[in-house]
């Protein structure tokens, strides 16, 4: 264990290294954000730490901003959506528009995260992410450097690109670290509330996101991922 906490300690003080203060952290607050905000607090790496705020997130979201926050002393600058984006598409399709087809529901991630995600970018060079190998068949080849963004064109920095979910669960354990409430509800993966639900014993960890949605099609909100066709998932996790 010591030696992948070294490894993305490593990681971390390369990135914050190189960029300098066109680095920054773009916060899920799932699982994975817990161990990270330990790691750079950890450093005092001064990394800034954003969010977005998809407007339809559960209130224990909301809670641990407030709680990460104030635990670690920090800012977190909260993205949304642009409004008028947002009443357009509401207007045309209804408010759960996400549900009536795989398009729409594209539509909807696009509006509420990747738009507000590439704005909050803009002014970066590179940035962090919780993104692990072991997430998804997709991501069996990912390393703690990625330069080959196609969405953003940013370098991304994956320093827990080889932790499993149980050392991350561990190490949250072990260090008492603020998380998420829904962690402990059976929660593998936390988006919007109602794209998102507590998992049973034996199922998929993406069967949380989505479920609606059968067949080859998308398990991903398209904030990493250009093709939203479905992968093979494998554990939980979040990909901020």
């Amino acid at each position: 264990m010591q030696d992948i906490i070294a490894q993305s300690l490593s990681v971390l003080q390369q990135a914050k290294e190189k960029h300098g203060e066109r680095l920054v952290y773009p916060c899920s607050f799932g699982a994975e954000s817990a161990v990270l905000l330990a790691l750079i607090d950890q450093q005092q790496l001064n990394i800034p730490v954003i969010t977005l705020d998809t407007g339809r997130l559960p209130q224990a979201t909301h809670d641990i901003i407030a709680q990460v926050a104030a635990h670690y002393g920090i800012k977190i600058t909260v993205f949304f959506p642009d409004h008028r984006d947002v009443e357009s598409m509401v207007a045309k399709h209804g408010v759960n528009l996400f549900r009536d087809s795989l398009a729409l529901r594209k539509q909807c991630c696009s509006v509420r995260k990747v738009q507000p995600l590439k704005r909050a970018l803009a002014h970066y060079d590179a940035w962090i992410t919780g993104r692990r190998a072991k997430q998804s068949a997709t991501r069996a080849t990912l390393d703690c450097v990625d330069t080959t963004d196609p969405v953003y064109g940013l370098i991304k920095y994956n320093p827990l690109a080889h932790w499993s979910w149980q050392q991350i669960m561990d190490f949250i354990k072990e260090h008492k670290l603020p998380h998420h409430a829904l962690l402990d509800q059976h929660y593998s993966s936390i988006g919007c509330e109602c794209c998102t639900r507590a998992i049973t014993m034996g199922e998929d960890a993406r069967a949380g996101r989505w479920w609606w949605e059968q067949g080859d099609v998308a398990t991903e909100c398209g904030l990493h991922v250009t093709s939203l066709r479905k992968p093979s998932e494998g554990e939980q996790g979040e990909g901020i």
